[in-house]
């Protein structure tokens, strides 16, 4: 046995750690004082007994539920071959443990039909040659059951008890997991609702690695277990919600699962929730922590003589580098299934491959993710750029918190410099990644691109906005509400392509003629030649500004 594994149970009880065995109950005082013999089903003594029952009417098998040890004289089995293969066959099929019929009045020895049918069922049949007080008998196997059962739960709480204390010496997830791994011999998982492996413990056949049971057994069977296996969920969102955070699994690659493990797991799992709410908990704090301090830096709150130190203190140490600023906007592609804790840590696992220093922190009022980079150069810009804008919506999509269908967050990255210009620039993406939302062309936005969107949106309740939109495009808008094809796509991306006709054919995939005719019916709705630089630009704003007003 592992060091440090709890014992494994007591013979005396059945495999299934529900009642004690056939066997058991033969050798009590009671049945013992009957002088036992077993005649029929001698190889299948380990079977559990759930229960005692004692009777004498021929349909007693329609009162039973399965387990049950019976007792009986013999004046139910009937007098007929015929009666005694059919009561026996109906309690077989019924599930009982085992048949126990007291030689006396009814019966001196059991009829060949009875034991006869008894073999060819597989079920153990006994018969006492003496008489023998049934209360007795039934008084003492439930008393050996309930202790069975107190043993069990003993043997739980004992698990209990070490991962209580493994937790307040400090330990976590792993040290829970490790223990319950030990007691049941068998490696255990925890995973999340959707089946993704969060942790490992134990060691699978002769010692495989966790992972590899896991990706050959577990990984196979996600949406039905392998037989035996115990699965546990672990609750999360407070009392009585019915939440479900993660899912404990233990499966019997090693030896069988019992009764008793599910039980060690079910307390294990109430274990691991305070574990996952403290670690989340702690994690979010952190997360908003720092968020607090890269929005105290943007707003000014914090000088850029003193924010090395305060950065220091969060375990952000860029030395002399070059700092750029990110900010991710989620706004309303926030899903509810999701959370801040998970999105950072999710976060900070992708951004780990990017190989700079990195201070991330979240504003969960604001919808924002904001994060400050240290650049080995200034000319890594964009590299880097693509990098942390890739790991930012990667870590969104693992967090759960993208809404199926819903645009994918904006990511604005500012201009690279020391502390003072990572201030204004966080504060510059920050507001320039709200004016940005709808946009979604590009993986990231240079914040000095979006300039005239981020005045656009400042200007957004103005009535004069609304109305300029109105009298530059009005036109084309109402036609796009009542006619076919609409017009906007199209002046849109002939706009976006500077008026460059053959270009803008190419992604419209028109041919050049339809694309003439589309320009020219625009044309004639606004009144306005398309040539015409201020005419240009007008529109190039009104589109602009469209995503900003009502």
């Amino acid at each position: 046995m592992r060091a440090g594994s709890v014992r494994l149970m007591d013979s005396r009880f059945d495999s299934q750690g529900a009642g004690i065995t056939v066997q058991r109950a033969l050798e009590l005082p009671g049945l013992r004082s009957g002088l036992p013999e077993i005649l029929a089903g001698a190889d299948r003594l380990q079977r559990p007994v759930r229960w005692v029952h004692a009777g004498e009417v021929p349909n007693i098998a329609s009162l039973l539920k399965g387990g049950e040890l019976l007792l009986t004289t013999g004046y139910g089995l009937g007098t007929r071959p015929a009666e005694q293969r059919a009561f026996v066959r109906t309690l077989a099929e019924r599930g009982i443990a085992a048949l126990v019929v007291e030689l006396g009045p009814r019966f001196t020895r059991l009829p060949a039909a009875l034991v006869d049918t008894a073999r060819a069922a597989g079920l153990p049949l006994v018969q006492l040659h003496r008489e023998v007080p049934f209360v007795t008998v039934t008084e003492e196997i439930h008393t050996e059951i309930v202790n069975g059962h107190y043993a069990l739960l003993q043997r739980a709480e004992e698990v209990h008890r070490r991962c209580t204390e493994a937790l307040l010496g400090g330990g976590g997830v792993p040290q829970v997991l490790g223990i319950l791994a030990g007691f049941s011999d068998n490696p255990v998982f925890l995973e999340t609702t959707d089946g993704q492996l969060l942790y490992a413990a134990g060691a699978g056949p002769e010692g495989a690695d966790p992972l590899q049971v896991w990706e050959g057994l577990r990984g196979q069977h996600k949406d039905a277990p392998p037989t035996g296996s115990v699965l546990v969920d672990v609750p999360g969102g407070g009392p009585g919600t019915g939440s479900v955070r993660a899912r404990l699994v233990l499966l019997p690659v090693r030896a069988p699962l019992v009764p008793v493990h599910r039980m060690a797991a079910e307390r294990a799992a109430g274990i691991l929730a305070v574990v996952l709410m403290q670690a989340r908990q702690e994690e979010e704090l952190a997360a908003r922590g720092r968020g607090d301090f890269l929005t105290d830096l943007a707003e000014g709150r914090i000088t850029a003589e003193d924010a090395p130190a305060q950065a220091r203190v969060l375990g952000f140490k860029p030395g002399s580098s070059p700092l750029l600023p990110v900010v991710m906007r989620l706004g309303d592609t926030l899903s509810p299934g999701g959370g801040w804790a998970v999105l950072a840590r999710a976060v900070s696992e992708e951004l780990a491959s990017v190989g700079v220093p990195v201070l991330l922190g979240v504003r969960p009022l604001e919808g924002r993710v904001l994060v400050l980079l240290g650049l080995r150069s200034e000319s890594e810009r964009s590299a880097v750029a693509d990098r942390v804008a890739a790991a930012l919506r990667a870590g969104v999509e693992r967090a759960g918190m993208q809404r199926p269908g819903a645009q994918p967050p904006v990511v604005v990255v500012g201009v690279a410099g020391g502390w003072a210009a990572a201030s204004a620039g966080l504060r510059h993406a920050a507001e320039t990644a709200t004016a940005a939302q709808g946009l979604s062309d590009r993986p990231w936005y240079d914040a000095r691109r979006l300039d005239i969107d981020l005045l656009l949106w400042r200007l957004r309740d103005h009535p004069d906005l609304a109305a300029f939109v109105d009298r530059a495009i009005g036109p084309v808008r109402d036609h796009d509400h009542r006619s076919r094809p609409p017009l906007l796509p199209t002046l849109e991306t002939y706009l976006a392509h500077a008026g460059r006709k053959a270009e803008t054919a190419r992604e419209l995939h028109l041919n050049r003629q339809t694309l003439y005719n589309r320009l020219a019916r625009i044309g004639d709705l606004l009144g306005t030649d398309l040539d015409d630089p201020q005419t240009v630009l007008a529109l190039s704003l009104a589109l602009r500004a469209r995503r900003h007003v009502a």
